[in-house]
This record gives C-alpha cells, structure tokens and sequence, in this order.
C-alpha cells in the first residue's frame, strides 16, 4: 500500500505497509488540561536517539507537523508533534486560529508551560536519550520553540521556522543555553526589520550562540505546502526557501549531535 505526501513540492511515495515509521498518539498534562500529542519514531532503529520536539503553527497540531515527523524520524531522530491549545481544541478558520495564537502570544507564561510540558514529555520517551534534544517550530510554533529557550529549558538547541522573533521579555535570552537558528524569509511582513533587529541585539546582549538565516524572495510559511504561492498575500509556499531551511535545519543537528542513528538495512 503507497501513501503519497506532497513535500518539497513533489508526491512521493511511502510504503505505508512495510515502513518502520511509527506513531503514538500520547495524552499528557499541563496542569489541569489534558492535551494529545503524537510521538513518531523509527523503530528499526535499536538504540536511544536524539529527540526533536515538533511546535505547531496557528491552526494547532495537524497533518502538517505530523509528515514533518515523519520526515525526521527517517532521518533517525524520535520527534514529538506536542499539542500547545488542547485535546480536541483546533481552530476552525483562520480568524479562530487568530484568536487561539493571540491568547498564547499575549500570555507567554502560559505558552511556556505548555510548550514545556510537551518537552518534558518528549524527554519521556524510552526511544529517547534525554540528553540530547532539540526543538524545531512553524510561524507560532516558532514564537513557541524560542520561548522555550527564553525559558531556560535544558534544550540543545532551537530552530524557528519563520516564526515571530520578538518577545514582551527579551531580557529572558540570558536564560538561553542552548544554540538557536531562527530560519526566515527576507520579505516576510509579518516579521518587520525592527523585530529582527531587536532580536539581533537580544541574541547579542545574552552572549546567545545563535544564527539567522533570511532567504531572499521568501515571505511568512515559505515552509508550508498548504500555503499557496502568491507572495503578495504574506504568505506563501517557495521550495526553494523550503529545502534550503531544512538543510540548515539538518547541519544544525549534525552540529548538535553528531550523525543521527541510521535504520536498520532490514526488519
């Protein structure tokens, strides 16, 4: 049996029957709510392996974050596709996932507990060497992952995916001890030049070991198939920006961590 994902901007095949890709759906807790998680992981693979946890964009955890796990997992890491807004609580429309990424930007102490339950529940897991962990974030995800450093999360590293870059408390980057790649697209407008600027100093008041990269002809989501191509909506896929970030993404975690585990030649 073929599944077909559109990554890249091509379809490619995945033998669904015979793949050693596999998925969880994980319940944990942030105080009094419950939220739903979806762990993947390869397991042809034997022994513990980096984990990565996956924070979703605005609409909340999707297909999306899951086929980037996926992704990860075949290149040897355990990912967690964590839940910020709660079992069954996805937006509906956008102006719902507005209102849902408002609450959680304007309230970052609440963002942060629930991104770091979702750490601390990757960290869980037996397929995971606790000790080596990142943590990768689209558009609000990204926002959410670099909170989690701000936090003081005990985080390898972080990469934001065309995240928002700014924070009511920049002077938490001190926090920080982990390396941050922050990936963005050069025309994003959502993401003005005085935010990245004022990120830019924040990153360097803190002494943060950090990277951006800004990819020219790239606007918001440049990342996400799902998003169109009309850049003059702010919003768009480029497969270009797309490929080249996740490539960043890769050497970042080779820096990390060294060579991911492979999968075995055979079951």
């Amino acid at each position: 049996m073929k599944t077909f994902l559109k990554i890249f901007g091509l379809a490619v095949a995945i033998q669904t029957g015979l793949s050693a890709i596999k998925t969880e759906t994980v319940e944990y807790k942030e105080g009094d709510t419950t939220l739903e998680g979806v762990l993947i992981y390869d397991d042809s693979i034997m022994n513990k392996r980096p984990g990565i946890l996956i924070a979703h964009q605005w609409k909340g955890l999707t297909d999306y974050e899951k086929k980037r796990g996926e992704m990860l997992a075949k290149l040897g890491y355990v990912a967690f596709a964590a839940d910020i807004y709660g079992k069954s609580t996805r937006p509906k429309d956008v102006q719902e996932a507005g209102q849902f990424a408002g609450k959680y930007k304007g309230d970052r102490d609440l963002l942060r507990r629930r991104v770091k339950a979702g750490f601390e529940q990757l960290k869980k897991s037996r397929f995971v060497d606790a000790e080596k962990t990142a943590a990768i974030g689209y558009c609000f995800g990204g926002t959410t992952v670099l909170e989690l450093a701000r936090a003081g999360a005990d985080v390898d590293g972080v990469v934001s995916f065309h995240g928002g870059l700014g924070t009511p408390t920049p002077d938490d980057a001190k926090n920080i001890k982990g390396k941050v790649l922050a990936l963005h697209g050069a025309d994003d407008p959502h993401v003005p030049p005085t935010e990245e600027q004022a990120f830019e100093e924040e990153m360097r008041k803190a002494k943060v070991d950090w990277q951006l990269v800004a990819y020219g002809n790239a606007v918001h989501s440049f990342s996400d198939w799902n998003a169109g191509n009309d850049n003059s909506k702010g919003s768009a896929y480029n497969e270009k920006a797309d490929k080249r970030s996740w490539e960043d993404m890769r050497d970042f975690f080779n820096e990390l961590f060294g060579a991911a585990p492979k999968p075995a030649a055979t079951r």
